[in-house]
């Protein structure tokens, strides 16, 4: 298997920001034919110098991994940079990959919640909702818009007064909506562990939340 360097055959650092912006534009676009390929293999062929599988691996993991970046930190441009550095990283192990030891997608998961758990940190202060609207069916006025951002801002904010492992165990459950046995795998530890994190952390929102339902329209909660 051949090495990513920069003064090898294939250099991922080179080409990733390219490969970013094409996966961006393909967000929109109907799945590709060659989805079912599974992405520990396009990861490996990506590791020996196929750029197609390159191209096909980030159309299909740049989305997820913005979109769970942004409803972390409530913040496109955070989310922007964090989807990018997660990538970035993923290019550079691929060389080591090894098939059938993890899943490309609890690894994305674990460095995408360590990454905006970093950014949060250094939020520290902000307050917090323990609970997010869905979002509607049909186009919302622009006060439901504001009201929706409103309570997302302050779920991140939350977040970020959390500790470390308990603001990435109520974000993987409460917005990834990943079951308790994924959420024990990505973070490592025990399915007891992840309940008790959950639970501790859902009440600190709450309590962070306290003086705020009736500004964020949970009057009636």
């Amino acid at each position: 298997m051949m090495t990513l360097s920069a003064g090898g055959i294939f250099a991922p650092a080179d080409c990733f920001a390219s490969m970013a912006r094409l996966a961006k534009r393909q967000m929109s676009v109907a799945p590709d034919p060659n989805s079912t390929i599974p992405d520990e293999v396009l990861l490996v062929a990506f590791a020996q110098g196929d750029w197609e599988a390159a191209r096909l691996l980030a159309a299909r993991l740049l989305p997820r991994v913005l979109a769970q970046a942004t409803r972390m930190l409530s913040d496109r441009a955070e989310a922007d940079d964090v989807a990018q550095d997660a990538m970035m990283r993923l290019w550079k192990v691929a060389p080591d990959w090894r098939q059938g030891e993890a899943q490309v997608s609890t690894w994305l998961y674990r460095v995408v919640a360590n990454l905006c758990t970093d950014r949060l940190r250094q939020r520290r202060g902000g307050v917090a909702l323990d609970q997010v609207a869905e979002p509607p069916d049909t186009a919302p006025s622009v006060g439901a818009q504001m009201q929706t951002a409103a309570r997302m801002q302050a779920l991140s904010d939350g977040l970020a007064q959390l500790p470390d492992r308990q603001a990435q165990a109520v974000a993987l459950r409460h917005l990834e909506g990943l079951s308790n046995p994924e959420i024990a795998q990505i973070m490592d530890i025990s399915v007891r562990s992840v309940e008790s994190l959950t639970a501790r952390g859902k009440r600190a929102l709450a309590a962070i939340m306290a003086g705020r339902k009736a500004e964020l329209g949970y009057e009636d909660d």
